[in-house]
């Protein structure tokens, strides 16, 4: 569909999509890049590993940069659904569907084969967290990088406490600390400090951690949909928030870059 085709109600999804994702893709097309000059054979190509990739969202843009890459996703629907995309965008060939998971990453990648790792919204779900960045240690090549968004605690319990859910809210509050060790991933969150302890535990070196979706997601959507030019000046602010640790606590997802050691 032509972009003058576009329904009102698709333009504002992908208004607000964007701003949602503006902030990581930047960060991640910086990464992608330096990995791609540090490539040993100067191909300028990097190997990535989009663990829970699903439908191909970022992997095909990675792949439109000129990298390769591997999306690993249980779900197999998902799966044809990136191949599809791929093709359309004609990089088929710089794009490699496996059907896994964390617990099967192993046996699907080799062992420090890729230059970056993609694992986004796959942790909260995990029931070993240091087991599952143990996974992605070992596929990473040493000085790789890898890129983490997670679910963060604090903007959860604002959150359900401006909708009146006071009882979710304090439960989350009193889930403190579970996101440095292991058990049930359902609807984990984390803070920035369990982050960044976790992934040195691991064997990472946190580079830089970004703040993303700190206003989006509190912003309605008529006001975005109604005034020219809000979509635009909401990414913008997003971009200028994200590198300030103190909107770390106020955004529904913290972003991660960390090298292996």
């Amino acid at each position: 569909m032509s972009g003058d085709q576009r329904t009102p109600q698709q333009s504002s999804l992908q208004r607000r999509s964007a701003a949602r994702t503006a902030v990581v893709w930047d960060a991640l097309r910086d990464v992608l890049t330096r990995a791609g000059q540090e490539a040993g054979d100067g191909s300028g190509t990097a190997q990535v590993v989009d663990i829970g990739g699903g439908t191909g969202g970022l992997a095909v843009r990675a792949a439109e940069l000129g990298h390769r890459v591997t999306v690993v996703d249980p779900s197999p629907d998902a799966l044809a659904i990136l191949g599809r995309r791929a093709a359309e965008s004609g990089v088929a060939d710089r794009v490699t569907a496996q059907q896994g998971d964390l617990g099967t990453l192993p046996d699907l990648v080799t062992a420090g084969g890729a230059d970056v790792v993609l694992c986004h919204g796959v942790l909260e779900i995990v029931d070993d967290v240091p087991a599952a960045l143990a996974a992605i240690a070992g596929v990473l090549r040493p000085g790789g990088v890898l890129s983490l968004l997670v679910n963060q605690r604090h903007a959860a319990v604002i959150t359900r406490a401006m909708a009146g859910h006071f009882g979710q809210a304090r439960a989350l509050l009193d889930q403190a600390g579970s996101g440095s060790g292991s058990g049930s991933g359902s609807g984990r969150r984390f803070t920035a400090e369990e982050i960044a302890t976790v992934l040195d535990a691991a064997g990472f070196d946190t580079e830089a951690m970004h703040a993303v979706r700190v206003f989006v997601d509190l912003v309605p959507s008529s006001l975005v949909d109604l005034e020219p030019g809000a979509a635009e000046r909401l990414v913008e602010l997003e971009q200028a928030v994200a590198d300030r640790p103190e909107y770390l606590p106020l955004a529904t997802q913290v972003h991660a870059l960390a090298v292996r050691r």
